[in-house]
């Protein structure tokens, strides 16, 4: 009976410190190994001149502003693709993250950078509709030509940040781009086919890609402005 006791006993401070350390690890207090390290959600707030307030801050907003654009991404799917009510209202929160996206890098490129950003993240969401209902109609003709001028946008978005800021390399940000628009055609693919398992991993894949190339922008823009951020 002793013995029992001195088990269970043993078995419940495992348990609070596993909790404790997953706890800690979920905080960024140890890193995530569970997970490739270009992609790992618990990338720290350091930047290339350090863990500086600034350097947080920014790449905190950036970061909640890409997760808007693949959270609402994903509910415009779903929407569209089911025929619910709420499809426009949830294409208008969509459009408005993307005019944030822009507010975000005015002060580090001026009014006409970032809206010159904005407006192309909103040629980006347009298109990616047409995905959608081209998909959705079965229309292999339309869904070719809309992917095409998808890609398209998403390289013109590349040669825009790239010529931006240094830092940000064209061929790179034209690489995570794509790879963005592919996953997210993943989404609505698995979805027509009712594949739910090969949506959810499309989308989890899409969600940490999208903090990859959040702290991406984050750290080219710490990079090029290093006195905004001592």
């Amino acid at each position: 009976m002793l013995l029992e006791l001195h088990r269970l006993s043993w078995k419940g401070v495992f348990m609070k410190k596993s909790i404790l350390f997953v706890s800690l690890m979920m905080l960024g207090f140890f890193p995530w190994n569970g997970l490739p390290a270009e992609t790992s959600p618990a990338t720290t707030a350091k930047t290339a001149v350090g863990d500086t307030k600034a350097a947080y801050e920014l790449r905190t907003a950036m970061r909640k502003l890409w997760e808007d654009h693949i959270t609402y991404t994903r509910n415009y799917i779903i929407s569209a693709l089911a025929g619910l009510k709420d499809v426009d209202a949830v294409a208008q929160r969509l459009l408005r993250n993307q005019d944030d996206i822009g507010a975000a890098v005015k002060p580090f490129y001026k009014e006409e950078g970032g809206n010159k950003l904005a407006a192309l993240l909103r040629d980006h969401i347009m298109i990616a509709t047409d995905v959608v209902k081209a998909a959705k109609a079965g229309n292999k003709a339309d869904l070719d030509k809309a992917q095409k001028k998808w890609s398209a946008n998403g390289q013109d978005i590349a040669a825009f940040l790239s010529s931006a800021n240094p830092h940000w390399a064209k061929k790179d940000l034209g690489d995570m781009l794509q790879k963005h628009l592919d996953l997210t055609t993943g989404e609505v693919v698995s979805r027509l086919k009712g594949d739910w398992p090969g949506d959810i991993h499309s989308y989890d894949e899409g969600h940490l890609h999208m903090l990859m190339f959040a702290d991406v922008l984050t750290d080219g823009i710490v990079k090029q402005f290093p006195e905004k951020f001592k």
